[in-house]
């Protein structure tokens, strides 16, 4: 995505509805980039419901600029400057500039939540919404750059902005772009080793057949209360995180399944469960119903999010959801 592209009728109907004041108009031609801006502002904050406050902030802001826009830009690329900076001063708010705990090298970020699926944009190719890109591992890994760099990051190697056009966007020099580019890169790396960092390449957006088949050995290992076989489906260097705990954070599949049967898996009051396939961050996920002897319900309890590698879980994370409503999943079974 960058400025070098002529205006088009997107960015017509845009300056047809500033000129007129049409609120109706405008938010027609604008409402088109919502999900695309959304997944944008969830990649800087890790956070689904602060990327949707973000997206409506610079829907706003958008409204009270849109005189300044005279369609030099694509519409598209003015929307994503503005919520960029949206993202920015929300994090400053939030005084995000050392968003990992400095205690915690391992430790998730506090605040992250999981990406709803049918939130994402219909035509990933279009927005731009590579798989890895909107995965746990990497929103958690880009939460380890200072904002700036963060935004210069998303825009440079994810959006495939130009130089130029970041800087522009961010109130910087080239140079400067250049150089956090280069740290950022470096971060990246280090947080993802082993990872294919070509984050503007080609990538699958369905489950692959092992990660089908593991999500349902997954979810058939609870139903059946089958510790030996949830065991099984475990690579020995297992990451574990539970959130919003920050801290958290377990190496080692044993160390991690004793810790969940020392909280106690699979033991009276957590032996009844049933478990939902979905998928969240496009990786496979199942959401755990639990139902205690005082209720007749089955009760949405956690989304455990997968990362699959060679036949096996190697990352697990999971969301406590307790009584919050979640798009797609219904509460009760």
């Amino acid at each position: 995505m960058t400025d070098a592209r002529p205006a088009g009728a997107d960015e017509a109907a845009f300056i047809a509805a500033a000129r007129s004041d049409d609120t109706a108009r405008f938010a027609l031609v604008t409402e088109r980039h919502r999900r695309e801006l959304q997944v944008h502002c969830y990649r800087m904050l890790a956070n689904y419901e602060d990327a949707r406050d973000l997206t409506q902030e610079t829907f706003l802001r958008a409204w009270h600029k849109r005189k300044s826009f005279r369609g030099e830009a694509a519409l598209r690329t003015w929307l994503y400057r503005i919520a960029t900076n949206a993202c920015l001063d929300h994090l400053e708010k939030r005084n995000d500039r050392t968003p990992i705990p400095s205690g915690l090298p391992d430790a998730e970020v506090a605040h992250l939540q999981p990406y709803p699926d049918q939130m994402l944009p219909e035509d990933p190719q279009e927005s731009v919404v590579a798989r890895e890109t909107i995965e746990l591992a990497f929103i958690v890994a880009v939460q380890h750059l200072p904002p700036r760099q963060r935004a210069v990051f998303i825009l440079r190697d994810v959006l495939g902005w130009t130089a130029p056009g970041a800087a522009d966007a961010l109130e910087l020099t080239v140079a400067s772009v250049t150089s956090a580019l280069q740290r950022a890169r470096v971060t990246m790396r280090e947080q993802l080793p082993g990872r294919r960092l070509d984050w503007r390449g080609p990538a699958t957006y369905e489950l692959s057949a092992d990660e089908r088949g593991v999500l349902r050995s997954y979810i058939d290992a609870h139903e059946r209360n089958d510790l030996d076989g949830l065991m099984a489906l475990l690579r020995e260097d297992l990451r574990f995180a539970m959130l919003p705990d920050p801290g958290t954070v377990t190496r080692g599949a044993k160390d991690a399944v004793d810790g969940w049967v020392a909280g106690g898996l699979f033991q009276p009051g957590y032996d009844d469960l049933r478990c939902v396939a979905t998928t969240v961050n496009r990786m496979p996920a199942a959401a755990l119903y639990r139902r205690t002897a005082d209720d007749p319900r089955y009760r949405l309890s956690i989304i455990s999010v997968l990362h699959i590698a060679d036949g096996k879980i190697a990352e697990l994370t999971g969301f406590d959801v307790t009584d919050e409503p979640w798009l797609g999943l219904p509460q009760t079974l």
